[in-house]
């Protein structure tokens, strides 16, 4: 599965703390589609290669991503 990655941008995100981040830009890949109810949806938050790459072909490097090895 080739899989391209999207962005998500945000003029700033109020942290719990009381700090605030701006601007923040989050990369994501989707893979396959929401079902009816929309309870098929995982997050996979993966901060150790700080790359939205997880599964599948990348479109920009032709590479695996990290989970897929």
């Amino acid at each position: 599965m080739i899989v391209e990655a999207q962005c998500a941008r945000f003029q700033s995100i109020a942290l719990e703390g009381g700090a605030t981040l701006s601007p923040v830009e989050v990369a994501y890949e989707t893979y396959g589609g929401l079902n009816a109810d929309r309870s098929n949806a995982i997050l996979i938050a993966h901060a150790f290669t700080g790359d939205a790459h997880a599964a599948g072909i990348s479109h920009d490097t032709g590479k695996p991503g990290w989970w897929t090895t």
